[in-house]
């Protein structure tokens, strides 16, 4: 299975998420061009906040991968984002690896 990692911005956040979005729509596009089921990776190690537009944003990329029949995997989440993405009701939309 082909894997491909996009680092997450500080601030993932209405300010930042355009260009954020065209790095991970690039590497869906990456992906598709070597084979169908590939991984994307959103390393968010470096992450400090994700606001609504954030979350809107990775919830669209995640629509975006699956109907290419690609998985995002969150890599790096911290307790606060997970957290997060539970009361969201977006957890199971990831692969979630919390932060070593």
């Amino acid at each position: 299975m082909s894997e491909f990692v996009v680092p997450a911005p500080v601030h993932l956040s209405a300010q930042t998420r355009g260009a954020f979005r065209e790095d991970v729509l690039r590497g869906i596009a990456r992906l598709s061009a070597t084979e169908p089921g590939g991984r994307l990776v959103i390393d968010l190690a470096e992450t400090q906040r994700i606001d609504s537009a954030g979350l809107g944003t990775l919830v669209m990329l995640q629509l975006r991968a699956a109907e290419k029949r690609h998985t995002i995997c969150l890599r790096g989440v911290s307790e606060e984002m997970r957290f997060l993405l539970l009361m969201t009701r977006l957890e199971d939309r990831f692969d979630i690896e919390p932060r070593g």
